[in-house]
């Protein structure tokens, strides 16, 4: 007698939810009510107001379209809904690490998404160390 097939139920993907509002809820928000919403960190940076070079960041972003890559040398930028979508180039101090901005990144900086430093992977002893690290014991 043949074995019965259950029938295979594939799940949705969960709709992203920030504290309970979605994504384009969140993009229709003003300030006040987004403030509301964020962690104190960068509640507080935001109420001190956007500087000069925050500004012009946020107006190119919300000028290009998403696909366009926006070079950034601010990694204290909080981001904010007009973020999500884009591609944002995030200078680690060498380079530009590409990021395209998700709505679970909200309320993040963007200096969270490009690591500064990398995993040093130290080797044996070899041309121009000192005269003691040198020596290699035989086993």
């Amino acid at each position: 007698m043949p074995k019965k097939r259950r029938k295979v139920e594939l799940k949705k993907p969960k709709e992203f939810k920030y504290r309970g509002k979605s994504a384009d809820e969140i993009k229709s928000l003003d300030m006040d009510k987004l403030l509301s919403l964020l962690s104190a960190r960068a509640r507080r940076s935001l109420k001190r107001g956007l500087t000069e070079e925050q500004n012009v960041l946020l107006e190119k972003v919300s000028k290009v379209k998403e696909d366009t890559l926006v070079k950034t040398h601010l990694r204290d930028m909080v981001i904010l809904p007009q973020f999500i979508g884009h591609l944002v180039g995030i200078y680690n101090g060498k380079s530009f690490i590409q990021v395209r901005i998700k709505p679970e990144m909200l309320g993040h900086y963007l200096g969270e998404l490009a690591v500064t430093r990398k995993v040093v992977r130290h080797t044996g002893p070899g041309v121009g160390a000192t005269r003691s690290s040198k020596y290699v014991p035989l086993k």
